[in-house]
């Protein structure tokens, strides 16, 4: 068995998929039995692989939509653990063929938590009377089984299929292991749910803390990318941006005439009109390097970011360089691990991304979020999303490979909390007043996204 244990009995429905009509009975009668007591359902997944095709056939016949869990994301493509048309907040019914421990189930409802889908209820065949109802019944999950094992062991005994030895045996065998608890870890509720404020309180970094606080008090979760070849028309562009936005990033070193002035500046009116600076340094050095690039050279950077974005490549030693030269400063500082990126042909891999959040899990009061297109860490609530690559109206690429999502898939699909948007900004006639429409936008999609 998954769980360890050595059974008398193992059940294998594996097979059915080579008899389509029994199948297709066997899902209609799973159906029929438990969707009268499910209240309320958006979508059906079947656990990894007997039941994606019965799955298939309840989502075809009920016109229900499905979603896909793979066992592991690809390397390549979308890089998505769950496929399909993805909700935050819908409601997801879990299929499965044979139920033990539940561990199965609860691991394909940790990755739909995780993408921020709700799991109230699993539809399977068999419960093998070895704890998996009451396991999901302590993650919030209602098991409707068609059958038990001793049910069918009975069935079988009037047929004359097994003897009274075998009977004794099965029923001996779950008297002793009825109570197998599955060690699994389970998202209850995803970050992409709860409001900004709540997510404060529950910030183990001082500088999310104070982002979440800003977004939910100035009602904007609008970053905007102000990459200018002048110093002055930086700063002028912050002024008229400063009231729609919680952070504005900065590339310093594409800015002609960035100088110590300049720095100061910008870090004033931060701090007089509500907002935080991000640096996107993309810092990828050793530590000792880092180090000295963060807190000098010629941009000083520690001194007037708020935050920086960071590439896990080098490992934990870069994180490290920056919480020592962070404790230098008096006021809160952070980074962004950047884990994933909105470019078409990057070379980012699955195992980067999960080296990525393992190393944001590693070090919770200096990396503030993370830089990424899918919702991450979502048991997580101080983590941050830094959505990038997001704009409005009907350009989707740029030549260089770019591309773009609107605001609402970016906060409701992609789950992004701060959504950068740069040319589709700074680019406009009115600058000002395409900011606000984008922080009008942003904002509705969030509130959307947590009233779900």
């Amino acid at each position: 068995m998954k769980s360890g244990r050595r059974s008398p009995i193992y059940i294998d429905l594996r097979v059915v998929i080579s008899y389509p009509k029994l199948m297709d009975e066997l899902s209609k009668l799973m159906w029929n039995f438990a969707a009268p007591s499910i209240s309320k359902y958006d979508t059906v997944c079947g656990v990894p692989y007997t039941a994606l095709p019965i799955a298939t056939l309840i989502s075809v016949r009920e016109n229900v939509p499905m979603l896909i869990r793979r066992k592991e994301a690809k390397g390549y493509g979308t890089k998505k653990l769950i496929e399909g048309d993805i909700n935050v907040g819908d409601v997801c019914v879990i299929i499965e063929d044979v139920v033990t421990t539940g561990s199965s189930v609860l691991e394909t409802v940790a990755d739909l938590r995780g993408a921020g889908l709700k799991v109230t209820d699993a539809i399977v065949i068999v419960d093998r009377e070895q704890g998996g109802p009451e396991n999901l019944q302590n993650e919030g999950i209602k098991c409707h089984s068609v059958c038990t094992l001793m049910q069918i062991i009975s069935i079988l005994k009037e047929s004359g299929k097994v003897d009274s030895i075998m009977v004794e045996k099965v029923k001996a065998y779950l008297e002793d292991n009825n109570d197998v608890t599955p060690i699994y870890p389970v998202v209850k509720t995803s970050k992409a749910t709860i409001p900004f404020e709540t997510r404060a309180q529950q910030a183990p970094c001082e500088v999310s803390k104070l982002l979440l606080k800003l977004m939910a008090r100035k009602k904007s979760n609008l970053c905007v990318a102000v990459d200018v070849d002048q110093a002055n028309d930086l700063i002028d562009l912050a002024k008229l941006l400063a009231p729609h936005i919680c952070i504005l990033k900065t590339h310093a070193d594409l800015t002609k005439n960035f100088t110590g002035e300049i720095s100061r500046q910008l870090h004033a009116l931060a701090k007089q009109a509500d907002f935080m600076v991000l640096e996107d340094r993309k810092f990828a050095d050793i530590g000792n390097t880092v180090a000295k690039q963060y807190s000098g050279g010629c941009f000083e950077v520690s001194r007037w970011a708020d935050l920086v974005t960071v590439h896990s490549l080098p490992g934990d030693g870069i994180v490290k360089a920056l919480e020592e030269e962070n404790a230098k400063i008096e006021e809160p500082r952070g980074c962004f691990l950047l884990a994933e990126m909105s470019s078409e042909g990057n070379l980012i891999t699955t195992e980067y991304i999960k080296g990525s959040t393992q190393m944001a899990s590693k070090f919770p009061k200096t990396v503030a979020g993370l830089v990424c297109q899918s919702l991450l860490l979502a048991d997580q609530p101080g983590i941050v999303q830094l959505t990038p690559g997001v704009r409005r109206g009907e350009i989707k690429e740029d030549s260089l490979g770019q591309r773009w999502v609107t605001p609402e898939e970016a906060v409701i699909e992609k789950g992004g909390d701060v959504i950068v948007v740069g040319r589709g900004i700074t680019g406009a006639k009115c600058p000002e007043k395409e900011a606000k429409l984008y922080q009008e936008e942003l904002w509705a999609a969030y509130e959307k996204r947590i009233a779900i």
